[in-house]
């Protein structure tokens, strides 16, 4: 038993053991003072303090990529100039390779002084001008060879700049002096802690909410008038305490303290970026609710969808991870046949959790969801690539599209949703509704996600391997899914989503048969160029692939009638209304500064028009908010 004053005196020396303890971590951490220098030109000023630095001669790296996002960005190219110094004299800098440099050999603390370029209106990099800054810390931390797991301190500071007098920070990174929302000093465990917390800086709008007693703060830059901030924070909160709930349905526990969302809202823009506690989105400020506004937008619907989308990789991709990413190196691309499951999952459950949530009803999913098939049937390239090897081949394919990708490439985000849709359907049905894909992502949560960061710091976090999926799917719920991974994961069927869907009282219309007349196409995605009508994409085996056009070509005439941007604006859709499907039609284009004058004989539009929708008085629905499944008897 302690009395009261042995408590007191307890407690008293715990805290002076931890301001012991924590200042022996500030004495071995590697500090980092960050400063907008240039508004207008862009740039940040880095000063990096190593104060036991390799007597060896220090290696200092810039990632080469940012997770989350699966392409080489090569963020060192925005390292302007950069020099060293030690005890007050100069340290030669040595470049070993594109993103790496190694400091001479001194036996004193080591500063590195570097200026970053940042003018990428992204979720990927860093920007800076005279409305906001921006950061994540891949484009502007150095990495400090053998000195990673050591504390990260962070000095955010304001510029002298009078344009951010009123400039505030969000960021999730903790605080250690800096009060919340303010300039200052800010801690990391480590250095992936550090870069996976990004930074805004600006004047911008801000509410907050709490989801099952972890508080949420919502941010905007950008000016977008008459916001309505209450609407939007009011929605998030349902939408956030559905996933929290959904992995955590007994303790609806929150695998984080707090959380942000970082919004920068432009006139054109979409995209988001997960972080294990904020998210960085961009919309376009028209997509964002005003006051005014009573129904859902699709704008909104889809915004929303994007914060539903990244909120869920919270857990999916930023805590249960595949093997290859349970530890990044960020020198190069880190392969994985896994991004069906963890982006294609995460693309199910992003609208799934709008219905689950209230946001939206069955019909808006459904309408959704219609969207999402016709988007994959769309492209011939699912036939020649799986998912898996789409996943394989995002640094290369997936994320460096070009002319040819929708006759080349399938996507691992929709076709890997639609694989989550239709894994889920094959496993309510076969165990008659007792189970479901909820199931498996719950299961792959105990094992891999729940306690991802300190078995990370243990050196026990292997992440899921790339052929133990199958053994997770029939341990959740029984159900051996080889055969089904091997036709729609592995393989490049198409999935059967109207068999999957027989018994579940959800009923396929195609709204591009059975018309009267078929619509006539040259197969062909066109772009406004100028005043100009230029094919963007050709679909392979379609009329004007046929002709001999390609991607690129300026189609300038049909028949010797004129085609501008406005045709491009509609698809060439007036363009062609006079034509039947099969009438040949001569057509002018110019390839390069050449003419070309080729005949086309039209087809049939090839764009699917399929349509979801629930039977008339039908309650198997299982897809949604209803938890239950009962197989209808058949007649």
């Amino acid at each position: 038993m302690t009395n009261a004053a042995d408590k007191k005196t307890s407690v008293k020396l715990t805290a002076k053991k931890q301001a012991k303890v924590n200042q022996a971590a500030t004495d071995s951490a590697i500090h980092y003072h960050i400063v907008p220098k240039d508004l207008a030109g862009h740039l940040y000023q880095v000063r990096l303090s190593i104060a036991r630095p390799d007597p060896a001669g220090q290696i200092l790296t810039l990632p080469a990529w940012i997770p989350g996002s699966y392409m080489v960005r090569e963020f060192a190219r925005n390292i302007v100039q950069i020099h060293a110094h030690s005890a007050g004299k100069k340290v030669l800098l040595k470049k070993r390779d594109k993103h790496t440099w190694q400091a001479a050999p001194c036996e004193s603390a080591l500063t590195i002084e570097y200026e970053v370029y940042a003018w990428d209106l992204s979720v990927r990099a860093a920007h800076l001008d005279q409305q906001h800054g921006f950061f994540n810390g891949t484009s502007v931390f150095l990495q400090v060879a053998e000195q990673e797991m050591v504390p990260h301190i962070v000095d955010i500071q304001r510029a002298d700049d009078v344009a951010c007098k009123n400039w505030r920070v969000a960021t999730a990174l903790p605080e250690l002096k800096a009060k919340r929302y303010g300039f200052g000093t800010y801690i990391a465990a480590n250095y992936d802690e550090l870069i996976d917390h990004p930074v805004e800086m600006g004047n911008f709008v801000m509410a907050s909410f709490d989801a099952h007693g972890v508080p949420h703060d919502f941010v905007v830059t950008g000016i977008v008038p008459n916001l309505d901030l209450p609407r939007i924070v009011a929605d998030l909160k349902k939408i956030c305490e559905a996933q929290i709930s959904f992995f955590e349905p007994k303790t609806r526990r929150a695998p984080m303290d707090r959380y942000v969302f970082m919004t920068m809202a432009v006139g054109d823009g979409y995209g988001g970026l997960e972080h294990r506690a904020s998210t960085a989105l961009i919309c376009n400020r028209v997509d964002l609710p005003s006051k005014n506004q009573v129904e859902m937008s699709d704008g909104y619907r889809s915004f929303l969808g994007l914060c539903s989308h990244e909120y869920f990789h919270t857990w999916n991709v930023k805590r249960i991870k595949p093997a290859a990413f349970a530890h990044y190196d960020l020198r190069q691309e880190n392969y994985t046949s896994l991004l069906w499951l963890f982006e294609g999952f995460t693309s199910y459950y992003d609208d799934l959790m709008l219905v689950r949530s209230g946001m939206i009803d069955e019909a808006s999913y459904f309408k959704l969801l219609s969207k999402t098939i016709n988007m994959v049937t769309r492209g011939s390239g699912r036939k020649k690539q799986s998912v898996a090897d789409s996943s394989f081949d995002a640094w290369t394919k997936y994320y460096r599209q070009d002319e040819n990708s929708p006759n080349a490439i399938v996507s691992y985000y929709t076709k890997g949703s639609l694989v989550g849709l239709g894994l889920d359907l094959t496993i309510r049905a076969e165990t008659a509704g007792k189970k479901s894909l909820d199931d498996v992502m719950r299961a792959l949560w105990q094992k891999y996600g729940r306690d991802f960061y300190e078995k990370t710091l243990s050196g026990k976090q292997q992440g899921l391997s790339e052929t133990e999926i199958e053994a997770i799917i029939e341990q959740a719920t029984g159900v051996k899914a080889k055969r089904f991974l091997d036709r729609f994961v592995r393989g490049t069927d198409d999935l059967p989503m109207a068999g999957l869907y027989e018994d579940f009282g959800v009923i396929f219309n195609d709204a591009s048969k059975g018309t009267k007349r078929a619509k006539a196409s040259l197969g062909v995605r066109v772009a406004k160029d100028g005043n100009d009508c230029k094919l963007a994409n050709v679909h392979e085996t379609r009329a004007a692939h046929r002709a001999g056009l390609s991607a690129g070509d300026v189609l300038i005439a049909i028949n010797d009638l004129r085609v501008t941007a406005a045709d491009a604006a509609d698809g060439l859709s007036n363009a062609l209304s006079r034509y039947a499907v099969g009438e040949t039609v001569q057509l002018h284009a110019f390839r390069r500064d050449e003419l070309l004058v080729v005949q086309a004989k039209l087809q049939a539009d090839d764009i699917p028009a399929l349509s979801l929708a629930l039977q008339e008085n039908s309650k198997a629905c299982l897809l949604t908010h209803r938890p239950s499944y009962q197989r209808p008897v058949k007649k």
